[in-house]
């Protein structure tokens, strides 16, 4: 007889099911040895040039406040915490006659900006850039919350949360738009992070209910005259005093969660990357959201889908590749002044921080060599200057 007939088969599901669970104690055994549960992930120290970037001063304004706040003997200190950058800041913003400059939360009728990084197809740099962002804000002064709405949760690992282990069911934006009595508030499932001023709603698989009760719920009309996909927007309501910036990472995919999150946004920003395959995808992506936007305006005999700005991002920029150079070109022969003038470069420094659970900001420069990281950082900090941009104009600043 034949030995390989002799060996069990494993239906489909109990193989995936197998697979899976090995996969996931192999990560979290890798986890917690390069990540112990009970350490906390910490922020580097930032260097002076850094300093005097996020708090837009000169160098001997920020050796005199130091010196004011720590004492003579820190005048030339090498490095600052991010509480150091935050003393700085209020120390600042009160001798100020603009203190705004060092505070620059938003004011008077200054309304949240709300912003979905959204793109149909994976692998276009879409959770890099939301970290990237809201670190950026963070850093700069802004009240930023982060929400991971991807079930895939990457956004949630790059700040250091360990899906699997440390978020709880009804922990994630689910808790917060779930259809039944267990439904939450929003602040019981946002979690302060390692960087003042930027908090976070983690992900999970649990987010992929949403997918299933929402069209339920529609079919059922069991919101009255309230559309389901609204959830999100009437959930963000409750916290909008206490942020001046939302981030949302949406899943790669055009559901029911990346809807909800179009319909609570004021602005949205669609990461491309500059291949054929991926704008193809794009362009697919598009004519069905816009099919879909229609439909919810229709269902609700109003359209509540408005945005402050609408921007795409070239992302996994290669200058030396040609036929990039063409398909950007081309995208912005089309779309014009809707992408965003400065393009996020492929690199070495982004790719590798990644690996580590970490964004470009939080590397340590002397892990690459200088015109690398000089180079990556500069394309993303050029890339979120024009998004705050972007932010502050929808607030009628210059």
């Amino acid at each position: 007889m034949n030995k390989i007939s002799e060996v069990p088969r494993l239906s489909l599901e109990s193989l995936i099911q197998t697979q899976a669970q090995d996969l996931a104690e192999h990560l979290a055994k890798h986890r917690f040895a390069s990540f112990p549960p009970t350490a906390a992930k910490t922020f580097r120290r930032l260097h002076p040039t850094e300093t005097m970037r996020f708090l837009g001063i000169t160098e001997s304004y920020l050796r005199t406040t130091a010196a004011e706040l720590q004492g003579p003997s820190d005048e030339r200190r090498r490095t600052y915490t991010l509480e150091d950058l935050s003393a700085l800041r209020a120390a600042m913003a009160a001798r100020s006659r603009t203190p705004q400059k060092f505070l620059p939360s938003r004011r008077g009728d200054d309304h949240l900006q709300c912003i979905s990084v959204v793109n149909f197809k994976g692998g276009s740099a879409k959770t890099t850039t939301a970290a990237n962002l809201t670190q950026f804000l963070a850093l700069s002064g802004y009240r930023t919350l982060a929400i991971d709405l991807d079930p895939q949760a990457s956004l949630t690992t790059l700040f250091g949360i360990a899906p699997e282990v440390s978020v709880a069911p009804n922990e994630t934006l689910y808790g917060m738009i779930r259809f039944d009595d267990e439904k939450v508030g929003a602040h019981q499932v946002i979690r302060k992070t390692y960087i003042p001023n930027l908090d976070v709603i983690p992900a999970g698989l649990e987010l992929m209910e949403f997918e299933h009760e929402a069209p339920r719920a529609m079919m059922n009309n069991a919101r009255g005259d309230t559309l389901a996909l609204h959830r999100v927007a009437e959930g963000l309501a409750d916290i909008e005093p206490d942020y001046d910036v939302i981030v949302i990472d949406c899943p790669p995919q055009l559901g029911y969660l990346t809807l909800s999150a179009l319909i609570a946004s004021t602005s949205v920003l669609i990461t491309i990357h500059p291949q054929m395959l991926d704008v193809a995808s794009m362009a697919q992506f598009l004519a069905m959201l816009g099919d879909l936007l229609a439909t919810v305006a229709q269902a609700t005999g109003r359209s509540n889908v408005s945005y402050d700005w609408l921007r795409y991002l070239i992302t996994r920029f290669e200058p030396g590749d040609g036929p990039q150079n063409q398909m950007a070109a081309f995208l912005r022969l089309i779309f014009a002044d809707y992408i965003l003038k400065t393009p996020t470069l492929k690199s070495t420094a982004i790719s590798d921080a990644g690996l580590t659970s970490q964004t470009i900001y939080e590397v340590e420069r002397s892990q690459f060599t200088k015109a690398t990281y000089d180079r990556a950082l500069e394309s993303v900090n050029a890339v979120n200057g024009e998004l705050l941009g972007l932010i502050t104009s929808a607030w009628g600043r210059e």
